[in-house]
Formats: structure tokens, C-alpha cells, sequence
């Protein structure tokens, strides 16, 4: 077949058409990969499914996944602890893609009771913002002689160790909460672990033992219901359901913070960006008047600090509740 000058330049033309085609694919690549996220995004909560810690991710990752316009898949991976979830976060890549629900214990009280902790609950994470605070209240079983935080001192403080207090297990929070507690006291008050919050409110309830520490949240139904006696409150203000119960600070203890708390935690290594924009988003979600109110429900109140803040926190809470476990001799293999 003979080439003419109109073949030539057809040739020239479909060659420089596939040339910019396979330029194109070429960047294909660099143009995908653009602000974050491009994909949903997983909240690991390292309990299972039902609990306090549950619901508070879920709110959040309802309210994260509007900000982000990506969807955000809540992961229940509990088991020791809290270990097996907060591990698994500690080991994901640093893309912003895996996310965890930290709470005062996988990132506090373990660090302070575990022998062998899988992962640092400090230097392993990217701190992105402290979600909720939950004040606390010692509260006895409707039978206790003690009605106020007053009579409860001088029962004590008259009958070393005769009283009991409930906890949800060894290690756990509210194990190191009250222990906190009598470390600043001096009261002597005997320990009885359980397996959970739900045993050992029944078990206070019922009168087998005679009070326990536990987040508002979790007793003012039973408080309400005339089953527990509030003797004080572990938070920052008095609550508005119990207006009459006095605060720590109010008898004396101005130092003790034993607020639970829950946080919003990435993989060491988060890139800034991708931090500066993850950041923005949980604070806007959390700023919301109908997300606001769902805490509030729980008996929690929004914090929504900056990432600086919430490390220094977890930071200062560590060293606290290693303190509490040298003094309480606590230490779980």
C-alpha cells in the first residue's frame, strides 16, 4: 500500500492521540490519590456491642461520618480488657482509615495494672481529641446506716475494713477510681471484684456488699429509684439530677479526678494533614446541639480539646493511676 502524505499525517495523529492516552492512565495514580478520606473509615471500639463505650462510638461515627462525607464503620473488638481492639489500632497503618474509641482504661488504667501491655498506650497513637468526660459517684446500698458523705467518713473511719465496695473486676476503672480514692482518704474500705458493672451494681443493690464506685451514668436509675444512697460525686460540678450530693472538692478533695473518659485516638504516625482535617471534623461533629444532647444523656459532658491537650492528658493520667496500683499493690499477668 502506498503512503501519502495524508497517511503520514493520519499515523502522526493516532500516535500522539495514544501517547496522551497512556499519559493519561500514567496519572491516573497521582490524581486518585486526594484529600482525605476517599473511603470509609473504621472505629475500632475495643468492647463489645450494648455498652457505654458502644454507644458513645456510635454516636460519634454517625456524626464523624457526616463531616467527613465518608461513611464510618463502627468494629466491636473486645476482649482483655480492651487490649485485643487497642492493639489492632496500635499495629494499622497511619492513614486515617482505622480509628479507635479509647477510653480511661485501654489508655490509662492498663498501663498501670497489665505486666505486659501489647502495645503503648501513650507513644503508639496519635491523639486526635477527647471526646466525653463521665463524672463518678459513690453510692451504698439503700440499707447502709451512713445517709451522708459525712456519716460515711465517720462509719468508716470508726470500723476499718468491715465495709465492702463492688467493682467491675480487678485493674478495672472503677477498681482504680475507688482505690484512688481511699489512697487520699486513708479510708479502709475491702474490695470485691466482679465480672462487670452489671454483677456488681446487683450485688450492691441486693446488699451483699455495701457500695461501689461507678459513673453517674450507669447508677442514677438506681439512684432515682430510692436503691442507692449518692454519698459524692467524682466530677468537676455538682449534677443536676442529684443538686443536694456534694462534689470531691466540696469535702475537702480538691485533687481527685476520676472522671472517666473517651477518646478519639488514630496510629502513631497520622500525617499532619490528614490530622489537621480528622481533628476538624470530630470537633465540628461534637459541636452539634442533637450530639451534645445524646452525651448528655449518658451523663457525659463534650470536651472536643486539641490533639496537644488530649496527649498531655493521657500523658498525666497514666502516671496517676500508676501511682494508684503501687499503692494498692494492683497487677494483673
Amino acid at each position: 500500500m502506498k503512503t501519502t502524505k495524508h497517511t503520514k499525517t493520519a499515523r502522526r495523529m493516532f500516535m500522539s492521540m495514544l501517547a496522551g492516552v497512556a499519559l493519561a492512565g500514567l496519572a491516573q495514580p497521582a490524581m486518585a490519590g486526594g484529600a482525605y478520606p476517599e473511603k470509609p473509615v473504621t472505629l475500632v471500639v475495643p468492647f463489645p456491642p450494648g455498652g457505654t463505650s458502644d454507644v458513645v462510638g456510635r454516636i460519634l461515627a454517625e456524626a464523624l461520618s457526616q463531616e467527613l462525607g465518608q461513611t464510618v464503620l463502627v468494629d466491636n473488638r473486645g476482649g482483655a480488657g480492651g487490649t485485643i481492639g487497642t492493639r489492632t489500632v496500635a499495629a494499622a497503618a497511619p492513614d486515617g482509615y482505622t480509628l479507635l474509641l479509647a477510653t480511661s482504661s485501654t489508655n490509662g488504667t492498663n498501663s498501670a495494672v497489665y505486666k505486659s501491655l501489647p502495645y503503648d498506650a501513650a507513644t503508639d497513637f496519635t491523639p486526635v481529641t477527647q471526646i466525653i468526660r463521665v463524672p463518678g459517684v459513690i453510692a451504698a446500698t439503700k440499707t447502709f446506716p451512713a445517709k451522708t458523705y459525712a456519716e460515711f467518713v465517720e462509719l468508716i473511719k470508726k470500723s476499718p475494713g468491715k465495709y465492702s465496695y463492688a467493682s467491675s473486676g480487678n485493674g478495672g476503672a472503677t477498681h482504680m477510681a475507688m482505690e484512688y480514692y481511699k489512697s487520699m482518704t486513708g479510708l479502709n474500705i475491702l474490695h470485691i471484684p466482679y465480672r462487670g458493672t452489671g454483677p456488681a451494681l446487683n450485688d450492691v443493690i441486693g446488699g451483699q456488699v455495701d457500695m461501689i464506685w461507678d459513673t453517674a451514668a450507669s447508677s442514677m436509675p438506681h439512684i432515682q429509684a430510692g436503691n442507692l444512697i449518692p454519698l459524692v460525686i467524682a466530677g468537676k460540678s455538682r449534677l443536676e439530677n442529684l443538686p443536694d450530693v456534694p462534689i470531691a472538692a466540696e469535702v475537702g478533695l480538691p485533687d481527685y479526678d476520676a472522671e472517666m473518659w473517651n477518646g478519639l485516638l488514630a496510629p502513631a504516625g497520622l500525617p499532619a494533614d490528614v490530622l489537621e482535617k480528622l481533628h476538624a471534623a470530630a470537633v465540628k461533629a461534637l459541636g452539634r446541639p442533637d450530639v451534645r444532647k445524646r452525651y448528655e444523656a449518658l451523663g457525659a459532658y463534650v470536651i472536643a480539646d486539641t490533639p496537644e491537650e488530649f496527649g498531655s492528658m493521657i500523658r498525666g493520667d497514666i502516671e496517676k493511676w500508676k501511682k494508684v496500683a503501687d499503692f494498692a499493690n494492683i497487677s494483673i499477668e
